[in-house]
């Protein structure tokens, strides 16, 4: 199965073109940041297809939707009966505390505050350098675990212009923490040009339906932590902008 954003060449006698990362992949271990929304569930989804071991990190910052976190045991426990290869490769998870974040922000993701646009044309929801904090961590982490790939749910197509989501933001990044770390790190983005319609069928070719539904009524979008209101696409207010970007997106994928 083709992952997304790879491209199948072939040789002039019709055989497929193996692809050196795949052989090296499927012998390596990667690390997931995997927070128990649908892009972070899909991305796990995508390392456990290509990757021989999976490790996954997620971060408890201040939240005010610190309700993902929980979801990630039902998610994990799906995946396990969903597939049985799948279950084999999973590796520990953690979760880092980083209160610190919350503390020196003052956003609508940390903050008891409605979401509006700020004047500099971004959401308040934005919170300054959490990406940046996310891989830094989990390239401190990876390296004492002695792990090369480290993988993120980032994307700058369907998103709300954060700039820490932007490929060009990771490139420098991982340019960065090999330069300080003296590792070859790999970043791997495999939503980055991926819009919200195509993550959900990126997740019905890894995992068919039962992914698709596993995705759907456990995994969390919405930002205010709702999780009373049940929709198509699954949980959540149905207002604030990552419910609208996640409805948009599976009505298109539905259609």
């Amino acid at each position: 199965m083709l992952c997304a954003n790879s491209v199948m060449q072939f040789t002039l006698d019709g055989a497929p073109v193996r692809d050196p990362m795949n052989d090296q992949s499927s012998s390596e271990t990667a690390l997931v940041l995997f927070s128990g929304g649908q892009d972070s569930t899909t991305c796990l989804a995508w390392a456990l297809q290509r990757f021989a071991r999976v490790e996954m990190l997620g971060f408890a910052y201040g939240q005010r939707h610190a309700i993902e976190l929980a979801c990630r045991d039902q998610l994990l426990s799906g995946i396990k009966s969903l597939r049985p290869d799948w279950a084999s490769r999973l590796g520990e998870s953690h979760t880092l505390e980083i209160p610190t974040l919350a503390e020196i922000s003052d956003t609508a993701l940390t903050r008891d505050v409605a979401i509006e646009m700020g004047a500099d044309g971004l959401p308040n929801t934005f919170v300054p350098g959490r990406n940046l904090v996310f891989l830094t961590f989990a390239a401190a982490l990876a390296y004492r675990r002695g792990i090369d790939h480290i993988v993120g749910g980032m994307c700058e197509t369907d998103y709300s212009g954060y700039p820490d989501c932007r490929d060009e933001t990771i490139k420098a990044l991982q340019s960065a923490l090999n330069l300080g770390m003296a590792k070859n790190f790999e970043l791997h983005t495999p939503l980055m040009w991926l819009d919200k319609a195509s993550t959900w069928k990126l997740a019905h070719d890894l995992g068919g339906a039962g992914l698709v539904d596993l995705i759907r009524e456990h995994s969390h979008t919405c930002y205010l932590g709702e999780r009373g209101a049940q929709h198509a696409w699954g949980y959540g207010c149905g207002e604030c902008p990552a419910c609208a970007l996640r409805a948009k997106g599976w009505r298109e994928y539905a259609a």
